[in-house]
C-alpha cells in the first residue's frame, strides 16, 4: 500500500455502456442534459458515447466534450475498438475538449479470439500495442481494455497490460465483460497484476464489471482493497444485459464505510477526508434525470436511490427512527439530495421565483428552456394547490427533457364508466403542421386513447410496458407515466408527467412514438443513399 493518501477516480459510463440497455436510447439534447448532471455531480471522467458506431454518437461525443469538457470539468472521453478509424473518429469528436480520452479494446480471453476474433494471442497482442500507440500520437491520456479480461489467462493478460503501458496506456482497465467473477476472484485478479506486471506502477489500474449475478459493487470494492484506484460505473446500475455497477452504490459504500476503506487508500483510520470527488447531494438528482431521460424506472427496493431506500413501515423500526434515525438509518436522506416535501410555490409565484428556486434545485435552464417549463409550471398551478421541490423537479424533466417533437398531443378527450364503454378521441399535430383528429373504443380509458393514438400516427408498434408513479402523495398528485414500444428488434421509451393521468399517458405514448418515428426516418434516409 502507497504512502500518500489517494482518491478513487469515478469514471462514468452512463452515456456509453449504460445507453446499451434496451430502449434507453438518448438523442444528443439529453446526452448534454446528463452529461451536465454528471458534471454537477463531480465525476473525474464521462464517457460520452462511442464516437466511431453513428453520426450521432460522435455529435454527442463532439458537443459533450465542446460544453462539458472545460478547464475546470471532467475528462471526456470515447470508446473506440483497437481499430485506426475509431481511434480518428475518438480523436476527431475530443477535440473541443481540454481534457480527452480515448479508451480502446480488444478481446484477450481465448473464448473470445477463438470465436469472435479468430485470431492468435500473438496477433492480438501486436494488435493492442501498435492501437494503443496510435491512440497516444492524437492525445496523452489513454485507457486501454483487454476485454472479457476476467476470464483471461493470467500470464497473457499480464503481458498484455506490459506491453500496451510501454506503448503509452496511462490508464489500464480490466473488465469483468460478463459478469462472472466472485469478489475474492476479482480482488486476486488484480492483486496478480499489480504484482506481476512489471511497469504497472506508470498506469493506473481501472475496474469495469456487469451485474449478471449481482455482484459487481461488491467484486469493485474488493478491488479497492487491492490496488484499483478507477471504478468504471453508470447512474443506477444502467446497462448492457443486468446491468453495470451502480455509481451511487460505489460512491455511498465508500463515504459511510470510511473507517473501512481509508487505510486501502492510504488514509488513518479516523480520516474524515472523502474518498471520493462527488458531491452526494447531486445523487437523487441525477438518478432522477437518468431514469426520466432513458424510461428505465428504479425500483423501489433500489439501495440509496429507491423510494423506499428511506422508509420504514415496521412499528419498531419507525419507533426507533423517531428516537433516533441512526437506529435503523445508516446515512441521512440529506446526504444524497432527498430534502424534505416542502410547499414551496404557488399559482401566484411569479416566474424569478420560479427561476430562483429552479437553480437553487441545481437546473440551470436557458431563457426558452425557462419559459417552456414556466408555462408547464402555471398550467398545473391552476389544478394543485401546493407545488413542491419534487413538482418542480418532475415538471423540468418533462417540459426540457422529451424527445423531437415531430407529433403533438393537441387534445384528449374520454369517456368511461362501470356501465360504458371507454371511448377516447386524440387529436394530434402532425409533422406537417396538420391537425388530425380520431377516436376509437377499447379496454379501458388509455386503450382507447393509444388505439386512438395509433390510428393518427399509423405506425406500428407494440406495447411492452406501461408504468404510472405519483410524484407526491394526495389526490392532486402529479402523475409520472412511462412507457416503453418495441418495433422490430429495437424498444423505445417515453415519459411524462400531468395531473391528468390519462394526459399523461397519451404524452408519454406520443413521446415514444416519436422516438420510433425519428428513428424510421434517418433509416429511410440511410436507404436512400445505399440505394
Amino acid at each position: 500500500m502507497d504512502n500518500k493518501a489517494e482518491k478513487i477516480i469515478i469514471f462514468d459510463t452512463t452515456l456509453r455502456d449504460g445507453e446499451q440497455s434496451p430502449g434507453a436510447k438518448l438523442n444528443v439534447e439529453e446526452k448534454l442534459a446528463i452529461a451536465k448532471q454528471l458534471a454537477r455531480l463531480g465525476v473525474d471522467v464521462i464517457e460520452a458515447g462511442f464516437a466511431f458506431t453513428s453520426p450521432g454518437d460522435f455529435a454527442a461525443v463532439s458537443k459533450i466534450a465542446q460544453t462539458v469538457g472545460t478547464e475546470d470539468g471532467p475528462i471526456i472521453c470515447s470508446l473506440a475498438r483497437a481499430i485506426k478509424a475509431d481511434i480518428e473518429a475518438a480523436a476527431e469528436a475530443l477535440k473541443p475538449a481540454v481534457k480527452g480520452r480515448i479508451h480502446t479494446f480488444i478481446s484477450t480471453s481465448d473464448i473470445h479470439l477463438e470465436y469472435q476474433l479468430r485470431k492468435s494471442r500473438s496477433e492480438v497482442l501486436a494488435i493492442a500495442e501498435e492501437m494503443v500507440a496510435y491512440a497516444k500520437s492524437f492525445m496523452a491520456d489513454v485507457e486501454f481494455s483487454p476485454m472479457d479480461a476476467a476470464r483471461s489467462d493470467p500470464e497473457f493478460l499480464y503481458q498484455v497490460l506490459e506491453k500496451t503501458i510501454a506503448a503509452g496506456a496511462t490508464t489500464v482497465n480490466i473488465p469483468d465483460t460478463v459478469g462472472y467473477t466472485t469478489p475474492s476472484e476479482f480482488g486476486a485478479i488484480i492483486k496478480g497484476i499489480k504484482d506481476n506486471v512489471p511497469n504497472i506502477d506508470q498506469a493506473i489500474i481501472s475496474v469495469h464489471g456487469h451485474n449478471d449475478l449481482g455482484l459487481a459493487v461488491a467484486n469493485f470494492l474488493e478491488a479497492v482493497k487491492n490496488g484499483a484506484r478507477q471504478l468504471e460505473c453508470t447512474i443506477n446500475g444502467i446497462g448492457e444485459r443486468a446491468g453495470n455497477a451502480a455509481l451511487e452504490e460505489l460512491v455511498m459504500a465508500l463515504h459511510v464505510r470510511r473507517q473501512y476503506f481509508n487505510p486501502f487508500l492510504g488514509h488513518a483510520v479516523d480520516s474524515e477526508e472523502p474518498l471520493t470527488n462527488i458531491d452526494t447531494k447531486q445523487i437523487y438528482k441525477t438518478s432522477r434525470l437518468v431514469s426520466n431521460c432513458t424510461g428505465m424506472l428504479v425500483q423501489p427496493n433500489k439501495a440509496i436511490v429507491g423510494a423506499n431506500a428511506f422508509s420504514h413501515e415496521s412499528g419498531i423500526h419507525q419507533d426507533g427512527v423517531l428516537k433516533n434515525k441512526l437506529t435503523y438509518e445508516i446515512m441521512d436522506a440529506q446526504l444524497i439530495g432527498l430534502t424534505d416535501n416542502q410547499i414551496v410555490l404557488g399559482k401566484l409565484s411569479g416566474r424569478n421565483a420560479f427561476r430562483s428556486r429552479l437553480k437553487e434545485l441545481g437546473f440551470e435552464l436557458s431563457d426558452t428552456e425557462l419559459n417552456k417549463a414556466f408555462v408547464k409550471f402555471k398550467d398545473i398551478a391552476d389544478k394543485k394547490k401546493e407545488i413542491t421541490d419534487w413538482d418542480l423537479e418532475a415538471i423540468v424533466n418533462d417540459e426540457i427533457l422529451q424527445s423531437p417533437e415531430l407529433f403533438r398531443v393537441e387534445l384528449v378527450q374520454v369517456s368511461a364508466g362501470s356501465n360504458a364503454k371507454p371511448t377516447a378521441t386524440v387529436t394530434l399535430r402532425t409533422p406537417s403542421g396538420e391537425e388530425l383528429t380520431d377516436a376509437a373504443i377499447g379496454t379501458g380509458p388509455v386503450d382507447a386513447v393509444y388505439r386512438a393514438i395509433n390510428r393518427v400516427v399509423n405506425v406500428p408498434n407494440q406495447l411492452i410496458e406501461f408504468s404510472v408513479q405519483s410524484v407526491t402523495a394526495g389526490i392532486d398528485a402529479i402523475g409520472e407515466v412511462t412507457i416503453r414500444l418495441r418495433y422490430e428488434d429495437r424498444v423505445f421509451s417515453g415519459h411524462a408527467a400531468n395531473t391528468d393521468i390519462i394526459v399523461a399517458s397519451a404524452q408519454a405514448y406520443v413521446n415514444a412514438l416519436n422516438r420510433l418515428y425519428a428513428a424510421l426516418q434517418v433509416k429511410a434516409k440511410q436507404e436512400e443513399v445505399i440505394a
